[in-house]
């Protein structure tokens, strides 16, 4: 079961029933209803930029998110279907432990990055595009970089620097990812996919969902990391209330935007299960927002990438990544959500010594956004040990 529910593709895995970890209530206390409004990148990171690379006839750009002017560069890789803000909290974390920058990267086809060719999403063309937006920041003498990939970026993150596309690379950190569950797992992902809301009332409502499923434990991290998930659809059609406009979906949206079975959850969304756990003068209010016209008149929002078109390239990114992963000379560092997630290939690494590893266990796949605090402890660890940086005065 638990490799059927480890969906390595993505930054997320199904809900676990049950408890605080499926983060299905997760209550604050009696009168005290929780916050999903979405937090700006600003609080988090201190610059925010498009940065411009060569793409044959063209010119592709990569969102980029950065923090941090001394020490190494920790160049940070997202998972499937998330964005650069799913390490927001992270960052903000780690520039506190040691002397470091932040680069993270909004990887082709997701957050607010354009490319020529958004379906190409094979591992070798996205790790040149690392090394391409590498390049494009510091030219061709590039400081020291660590390499950290979550999931998918973690595939990413192996691939870049066993093709040597990151010639100054000090380390590699891979977070729950690992060759044989992700390949265990990718016979169920398309129905993973397909159990999840089409469409969400608004960015409130998406932040709420991902909370509530599990998707992400940390309510902080969710506030600023699903806006990198969702987008806006950009003609809701001007039919009576909202429900005619998200069961047909939106004009200009690739495919319509509901499924059978969905209509009801999808513009109801998670309201009504609010609605039972505040008190009732909450619920009133929000009833009587729901009625207002100028609410019905918001458009939907989506998911910005299509990770179930995506299929084609995820045995490319899973196949041979332990043994890829061991053969990079560099230090490295493998974080995982639980033991069990081990294969035969890492086993055998990790009693040679041939890479460090730590698990953070009460966490759910999204490691670095459930737990910033403990993944920053252990990255900020492992590279003071291996002398790339020093901690801040006053830490630990």
């Amino acid at each position: 079961m638990e490799k059927q529910l480890h969906l390595n593709m993505l930054a997320s895995r199904p809900p676990v029933p049950g408890g605080l970890q499926s983060g299905s209530k997760m209550r604050m206390g009696p009168g005290r209803k929780r916050d999903f409004s979405p937090l700006p990148w600003s609080q988090y990171f201190e610059v925010m930029e498009d940065v411009e690379v060569d793409n044959e006839n063209s010119k592709d750009t990569f969102r980029i998110y950065s923090s941090g002017s001394e020490g190494p560069v920790l160049l940070l890789l997202h998972g499937g279907g998330h964005s650069a803000l799913s390490w927001a909290v992270f960052t903000a974390v780690i520039c506190s432990r040691i002397h470091c920058r932040v680069v993270a990267m909004d990887l082709r086809a997701h957050g607010d990055t354009t490319v020529k060719n958004n379906e190409d999403l094979s591992a070798e063309t996205m790790a040149k595009d690392v090394g391409k937006v590498v390049e494009a920041l510091y030219g061709e003498a590039p400081p020291p970089i660590m390499i950290i990939g979550h999931s998918m970026g973690g595939a990413i993150a192996v691939h870049t620097a066993a093709a040597n596309h990151v010639p100054s690379l000090l380390g590699l950190c891979v977070i729950d990812v690992v060759e044989g569950t992700a390949m265990d797992a990718l016979n169920s992902m398309q129905n993973f996919l397909r159990s999840r809301p089409k469409t969400f009332k608004s960015v409130e409502n998406a932040i709420e969902w991902s909370v509530k499923s599990g998707q992400i434990r940390n309510i902080e991290s969710a506030r600023v990391s699903m806006v990198g998930q969702v987008k806006k659809c950009e003609e809701p059609l001007s039919s009576p209330g909202m429900s005619k406009s998200i069961t047909e979906g939106c004009k200009r949206c690739e495919e319509p935007l509901s499924s059978p079975g969905m209509s009801k959850s999808i513009t109801e969304g998670i309201i009504e299960e609010e609605e039972e756990e505040e008190e009732e003068g909450q619920s009133n209010h929000k009833r009587k927002k729901e009625d207002d016209p100028e609410v019905k008149k918001e458009s939907v929002y989506t998911w910005r990438i299509e990770l179930s078109k995506t299929e084609k390239y995820w045995e490319g990114w899973f196949k041979g990544l332990s043994s890829l992963f061991l053969s990079c000379s560099v230090p490295k560092l493998l974080l995982l959500a639980g033991v069990d997630r081990l294969d035969k290939d890492l086993t055998i690494g990790q009693m040679q010594g041939k890479f460090q590893m730590q698990v953070l266990p009460q966490c759910g796949h999204a490691v670095h956004e459930d737990a910033p605090d403990k993944v920053a402890d252990a990255l900020a660890t492992f590279m003071v040990r291996h002398k790339f940086t020093v901690f801040k005065e006053g830490f630990p």
